[in-house]
């Protein structure tokens, strides 16, 4: 099976539905942003503050080349993967892209207490969150081989979605 790769906004389930594809799909899985903080011995807030953004999406891009020789892995991408267009191609080699979306409520719900995301600091609210989605909506959309809306669903329906819309999508 293709890779897939789940995209969309810091706390639209990514993980989560990475791990229902593992266990009902019987996929490998990936965790982009925790093997790229294995990898460089630190994490992520640490790598935006001490090297900045643009050295992090390196790494992003870095990986994306490595894993065109892998199949049948599942790969729970940072928020900001789609920011490059070449991470964009990279992906579409050897995988189709998921992209995950909510509303902005929903994930200010899920992301409020958590203070592992630095682009989020100082803008936990409904407003900043909204911006920063429709600030990248276009590049989301544009890369998205298809699209699950995850407002109120669990993980399990969401991935019996992603199978039956990548199946529409191989027969086409």
């Amino acid at each position: 099976m293709k890779n897939i790769f789940l995209i969309g906004f810091m706390g639209t389930g990514k993980s989560t539905v990475a791990r229902c594809m593992r266990e009902k799909f019987h996929m490998e899985i990936i965790e982009m942003d925790e093997l790229i903080a294995e990898r460089e011995g630190m994490s992520i807030p640490e790598i935006f503050g001490k090297y900045g953004e643009e050295y992090f999406r390196d790494l992003e891009t870095k990986f994306l080349v490595e894993i065109q020789e892998k199949d049948n892995f599942v790969v729970s991408c940072g928020g900001g993967i789609v920011l490059r267009q070449q991470n964009i191609k990279e992906m579409k080699k050897n995988g189709n892209i998921v992209l995950l979306t909510a509303s902005p409520e929903t994930i200010l719900e899920r992301v409020k207490y958590d203070n592992k995301r630095p682009l989020l600091r100082g803008k936990k609210n409904v407003e900043a969150i909204r911006e920063m989605m429709e600030a990248r909506r276009e590049s989301y959309e544009g890369a998205a081989d298809i699209t699950i809306h995850i407002d109120r669903k669990g993980a399990a329906r969401i991935c019996k979605e992603i199978r039956k819309k990548l199946k529409r999508l191989e027969n086409e």
